[in-house]
């Protein structure tokens, strides 16, 4: 049978109701369910990596090191700090609502609709579904269609180890998120790009639903001449070539470095990326495959573009058989070529060059805000000016990606590389509506708040929201008087 219009609103009434009986509230449930989920990740690690490479050949250390683990920790994570999260958080009263106590109670939106991504299938579905269940919500997950295999594992091992009566899986492609996006959410979290994103946001529009978009963008590396070339150049490759072969939202997509610096950077990445991948990358068991046909040849279009004719540097091999392209460098890139305008979101490397190293900041903030940013440099007035000028979701002072992996930090896009964001506690936080509470007891009326009105109890209630004691003091003793 379809699943059609009539199915998605069936299911969502199901889980509204089993969200009304007040079970996903308790920690009880949510601890339950995260700890079947880690479970489920520990006995079935196997078949998600198979999974993974079914899709993208991934290799079995990216797998293991950039979905499992890190789906391990995260539910670890919200099992750790799950009974402090829901704790409500004391504030401080305002002396105009003396006497008076006040909180922020989180609480459960109510059922949510998380939409996932292809490149990192298993972790980007699961992430957000721990976060939503840490929070209390009835959950609709829907993987992505373009990796069927590990959408089809959700499918198959999930429901043995979670309560189905709160939390479904729905495969399928276009016609299936459609009817999903159809019905009325309390909450819609979308990982993917910019063009969908704008889908999402217009039918969560129609219900006024609070949306998460976690999206793209094209991430800028920024690399000074002062730098250990050797470290920031293995670093480099591993976040972009490392990240599902440059298939990641947060993989470096171009570089900018100066024209003095940029053969001696070049000469660095081409001796690097042979020491990781050896001299025929197509044949290393180490870097994924394009996921699909439709992605190889988008890639191979940036490539025959004939305004950045010439330029390939290193690499530029190709294998449509079997979706492969080998890691690829290009210098002088011209900034209005296909390449430099389109996120990358694949193995092609362009590197621009600039006069002076701070030239880069303004070209960076003159095009859309990226997800992530990266500079490599010593100067510590150089990282200040960086952090301070550069608008982006997350960045990293000589490194690349690391920050994804802090659970302390909040992952997340600004402008159009997204909107909210998550990880630890900020995916508690994400799911989670604050509600405000002031808690007052029966004494400590002021006749000034009621009817009838008069300049003395203006001039009281004045110096009440003013927050002045002194006046407060001595506008009372005048009335007595």
């Amino acid at each position: 049978m379809a699943f059609d219009g009539e199915r998605a609103s069936s299911m969502v009434e199901e889980l509204r109701g089993s969200f009304s009986t007040g079970k996903t509230r308790g920690y009880e449930w949510r601890a339950k369910q995260l700890k079947a989920i880690e479970r489920m990740i520990n006995e079935k690690e196997e078949d998600i990596v198979e999974a993974l490479r079914s899709d993208l050949s991934k290799p079995h250390f990216e797998s293991f090191l950039h979905e499992v683990s890190m789906a391990k920790s995260s539910c670890q994570f919200a099992l750790k700090n799950l009974k402090q999260w829901m704790k409500p958080e004391k504030v401080s009263s305002s002396l105009s609502t003396y006497p008076s106590s006040a909180s922020i109670v989180p609480e459960p939106f109510g059922v949510v609709l998380i939409i996932s991504a292809w490149n990192y299938p298993f972790l980007l579905s699961l992430d957000p579904v721990i976060g939503a269940i840490a929070a209390g919500n009835t959950v609709v997950l829907k993987p992505s269609e373009i990796s069927p295999a590990t959408a089809s594992l959700f499918t198959r091992i999930l429901p043995d180890y979670v309560d189905t009566s709160c939390v479904r899986i729905v495969e399928g492609a276009v016609p299936e998120t459609t009817a999903l996006l159809e019905q009325r959410w309390d909450k819609i979290f979308y990982t993917g790009n910019g063009k969908v994103g704008r889908i999402v946001m217009a039918a969560a529009a129609k219900h006024l639903t609070p949306v998460v978009l976690e999206l793209g963008g094209k991430s800028p590396v920024v690399v000074d001449s002062d730098i250990d070339l050797k470290v920031s150049t293995r670093r480099i490759v591993v976040g972009k070539w490392g990240s599902n072969n440059g298939q990641a939202c947060i993989a470096p997509d171009y570089i900018i470095t100066t024209k003095s610096f940029a053969a001696k950077l070049v000469d660095a990445l081409k001796s690097t990326l042979e020491e990781f991948y050896g001299k025929d990358p197509l044949e290393t068991e180490d870097l994924s495959r394009i996921v699909n046909s439709n992605h190889f040849t988008r890639l191979a279009n940036l490539l025959d573009d004939d305004k950045v004719s010439g330029k390939i540097v290193y690499g530029g091999n190709l294998d449509e058989k079997r979706l492969k392209i080998a890691p690829t460098l290009l210098l002088d890139v011209p900034e209005n070529s296909r390449i430099m305008k389109e996120e990358i979101f694949g193995p092609l490397l362009p590197i621009i060059t600039v006069d002076k190293i701070e030239d880069s900041f303004a070209l960076i903030n003159s095009r859309t805000k990226p997800l992530a940013a990266y500079l490599f440099t010593k100067k510590k007035n150089l990282q200040k000016m960086f952090v301070e000028t550069v608008s982006c979701g997350g960045m990293l002072i000589n490194d690349t990606t690391l920050h994804l992996a802090n659970p302390y930090l909040p992952f997340g896009g600004v402008g159009e590389s997204g909107t909210g964001s998550y990880h630890g506690k900020f995916s508690f936080d994400a799911f989670s509506h604050k509600k405000s509470v002031l808690s007052r007891g029966f004494g400590g009326e002021v006749s000034a708040r009621y009817p009838p009105y008069t300049p003395w109890k203006q001039n009281l209630l004045r110096a009440l929201l003013a927050g002045n004691i002194i006046s407060v003091v001595m506008a009372l003793f005048a009335r007595r008087s």
